[in-house]
């Protein structure tokens, strides 16, 4: 099996990521020269956020994270249970 990335992503070369950096170091002081201080904010969102406000094709576009929360807990059930 060929390894893959998730549509609608890509992967960057290193030419590409050498002049995504400069432009984001040259925006970043362009800004810190303002006075403006960075943040940082999650790269996902809660899906009743997003949902709805794009429209039925824009929903298309978001992916979905589907097995949240704690991925162990069958696992630790299924062993446990085996115990007794």
């Amino acid at each position: 099996m060929k390894p893959s990335i998730p549509k609608g992503t890509r992967d960057f070369s290193s030419t590409e990521i050498a002049k995504r950096n400069y432009i984001f170091q040259t925006i970043k002081g362009a800004f810190e020269n303002f006075g403006f201080q960075p943040i940082e904010t999650p790269s996902f969102e809660n899906s009743t956020t997003l949902m709805g406000k794009y429209g039925e094709e824009g929903d298309r576009l978001i992916f979905k994270i589907l097995n949240s929360g704690d991925y162990l807990k069958k696992s630790r059930q299924f062993f446990t249970s085996r115990e007794k």
